[in-house]
């Protein structure tokens, strides 16, 4: 563990220059004390590390030093895939493999290269969370991705939503996916392929035991069926309804992925009033009441009678509450 720090501050000043304690240790997750003992560490073993006092100063090598220990460990190369996603990274437990990787690939470019590196990241940034929301944090996180790097069994007891609600499993972790700030996995349970939400694990325990990856497994394939599947298990009624001009502007940023495609795919001619009607895909009554309600006086519910009941009942409230008289 130490080693890989000491060639992370070495590459460190390699790649940016003259760097003081305080910026090293915010790099490295570290201590300034930690930083210190680390450079001298590296003086004593040859290398040209020197303080530069006063305002301005720092460590630096002497110039025209470069190291030539850029060689990639596996796990630095597989981490190299979600440098654009450093969050997602570092709940993975990946974040300072992918900080050593990063600055190993910089050490081995050419000054020019390493411009156009700085160049794109100032120019692109890849957001993966949703929305007013944080992206979702799990204390099980870190070893479950051990456990896919590993390919190791895992012993995990989680909640689900019917009974009974707390499950234990053994499972064989085959991929991790983060969708819009959600923490996915996908294992092999028995013979089956199955999809959990992380934060359903109440308890995990990595097993010494190995297991061989299905040879035709491909977990992008496999999530984009399940997503599918998914979409189309959940919304599995639908409802009729009139929607003014205003509504079909407002329905992308409003509505599910599965309601807008709805909206949209079965749109008709307008009514002489500019209204229009669709049959749109619900997961419920329960649930499409509130969805529609986000489009206000802009949406009539023809069918079913129980949501056109549940809007007119939300309308009298809101009635009663705005206009007493």
């Amino acid at each position: 563990m130490r080693a890989s720090r000491l060639l992370s501050v070495l590459l460190l000043l390699q790649d940016r220059g003259r760097l003081t304690a305080q910026q090293l240790a915010t790099e490295l997750g570290v201590s300034v004390r930690t930083v210190y003992r680390d450079i001298e560490a590296l003086g004593e073993a040859g290398v040209p590390v020197y303080a530069e006092l006063g305002a301005g100063g720092g460590y630096q090598l002497v110039d025209g030093y470069r190291t030539r220990l850029t060689g990639l460990t596996p796990e630095e190369a597989g981490s190299i895939f979600l440098a654009g996603v450093p969050s997602a990274a570092a709940e993975l437990g990946l974040g300072a493999v992918l900080t050593t990787a990063e600055l190993k690939l910089r050490a081995a470019l050419p000054a020019r290269l390493n411009r156009s590196v700085d160049e794109i990241k100032d120019r692109f940034h890849l957001d993966p969370a949703g929305w007013f929301r944080e992206t979702e944090t799990h204390p099980h996180l870190s070893a479950l991705a051990r456990a896919v790097w590993e390919r190791r069994r895992a012993r995990m007891v989680y909640r689900r939503w019917r009974e009974p609600r707390e499950v234990s499993r053994e499972i064989e972790p085959l991929g991790i996916v983060l969708k819009a700030g959600v923490w996915y996995f996908v294992a092999r349970v028995s013979s089956s392929i199955r999809t959990y939400r992380v934060v359903t694990i109440l308890s995990l325990e990595v097993l010494e035991e190995t297991f061989e990856r299905p040879p035709d497994f491909d977990l992008a394939l496999t999530w984009a069926e399940w997503a599918t599947d998914f979409e189309q298990r959940l919304h599995r009624d639908t409802a009729v309804v009139r929607l003014a001009p205003a509504a079909l502007d407002r329905i992308p940023y409003l509505m599910s992925r599965a309601m807008n495609r709805g909206v949209f795919a079965g749109l008709g001619p307008p009514d002489p009033d500019g209204w229009t009607t669709v049959t749109l895909p619900i997961e419920s009554v329960k649930h499409a009441h509130p969805e529609l309600l986000k489009l206000g006086g802009d949406v009539e519910v023809l069918s079913p009678p129980a949501l056109r009941e549940l809007m007119a009942a939300s309308a009298r409230a809101m009635t009663a509450l705005y206009d007493p008289e």
